[in-house]
């Protein structure tokens, strides 16, 4: 197969396809099932994805949580307006974090950021690391739980940009999975947001079999590639852990040749990232910047949950590497045509 270049993964996706709400329950938005063997396409109800499997066959969903990364400061002196997106913890004792800032050129190192109406948390910028990126230190007397709940409240939902609207009080239910525990997510890994309760119980008392694992989204994933040459494009390093017990019920189910699906493109990265050399998943604690785009060989998961991808994203790419690149074009007609809703809070694929 030739290298396969950029221009390959775009295509016009209308403004209004854009979801800015999710569907009015998580388990009714719209499913896209397509078959990799034959072609075929079907239009159901995520409810239904219960119809493709079996006792025996496992999901392997992310259990990451996503915190209330974007904060609203104020410059000291000035009182100038700054967005400031948490991107992760890199010192807990000294409450030092990686950030974004916006607007950048206003920010210099040495500044002091003002949080909250009370101005009750103060921040000082210490490092730039890009030119949006500041390294920042909190001031804070007290216990940690105190400073987390603090920037917690302060905190709003860090809904992706695309999705152009303010944030509203539902989103900080809906903008994470029911089965999210362990936070460190700065986006929420979206195929999972399909599950509803009563889902994950009808499937659980049909014997599917769930695998958590945890990888913390970070920006990267909104990342567009520039590079018309794949192999030059570089991913963002996220963290991923994948327990003992995780990978032993995902190796019993390839052992029977059960289905193994992951639920989303982010479990898809981790448990590539950990594959034994005989093709099975071994525990793994670490940090991942795996990018998958065709051709690639699969080892672990032989279907995927995953919603719909913008044009030239690395997520995009997976998909075409795990369906083919044609049927991916083909299925990304079909959504277009049929008014699927993409992104974050869009309707979701089944690739079987």
């Amino acid at each position: 197969m030739s290298k396969m270049k950029l221009s390959e993964f775009n295509f016009d996706l209308p403004e209004e396809l854009i979801a800015k709400y999710p569907s009015e329950n998580r388990d009714e938005s719209r499913l896209m099932v397509v078959h990799k063997d034959t072609g075929e396409i079907e239009h159901k109800q995520f409810k239904d994805i219960i119809d493709y499997f079996d006792e025996g066959d496992v999901m392997v969903m992310n259990n990451t949580r996503v915190f209330p990364a974007r904060m609203y400061g104020n410059k000291e002196k000035t009182g100038a307006k700054i967005e400031v997106f948490l991107l992760r913890e890199l010192n807990r004792d000294s409450l030092l974090w990686d950030v974004l800032v916006d607007p950048a050129r206003k920010i210099r190192i040495g500044n002091k950021l003002y949080f909250g109406e009370d101005d009750s948390l103060v921040a000082e910028v210490i490092d730039n690391t890009t030119s949006r990126g500041r390294t920042l230190r909190f001031l804070f007397d007290g216990p940690y739980e105190d400073f987390k709940a603090k920037i917690t409240e302060l905190g709003e939902t860090p809904l992706p940009k695309y999705i152009k609207r303010d944030v509203e009080p539902s989103d900080e239910e809906r903008y994470q999975t029911i089965f999210a525990k362990e936070e460190g997510a700065v986006a929420a890994p979206t195929a999972g947001l399909h599950f509803s309760r009563q889902l994950l119980k009808r499937l659980e008392l049909k014997g599917i079999e769930f695998s958590e694992i945890t990888l913390h989204v970070g920006l990267g994933t909104f990342r567009p590639v520039e590079v018309e040459d794949l192999t030059k494009h570089k991913m963002d390093s996220e963290q991923a852990i994948i327990t003992e017990t995780a990978s032993e019920i995902v190796n019993t189910a390839k052992r029977a040749k059960r289905k193994v699906c992951a639920v989303g493109t982010t479990s898809m990265r981790t448990i590539e990232t950990a594959v034994t050399t005989d093709g099975f998943l071994k525990p793994y604690e670490g940090w991942t910047n795996k990018f998958i785009f065709p051709p690639y060989e699969f080892s672990i998961a032989n279907c995927l949950i995953t919603n719909f991808h913008t044009p030239l994203s690395t997520l995009l790419m997976m998909i075409s590497a795990f369906c083919g690149h044609d049927l991916m074009k083909k299925t990304y007609e079909e959504a277009v045509k049929e008014k699927y809703r993409f992104y974050s809070y869009g309707d979701a694929m089944l690739i079987i």
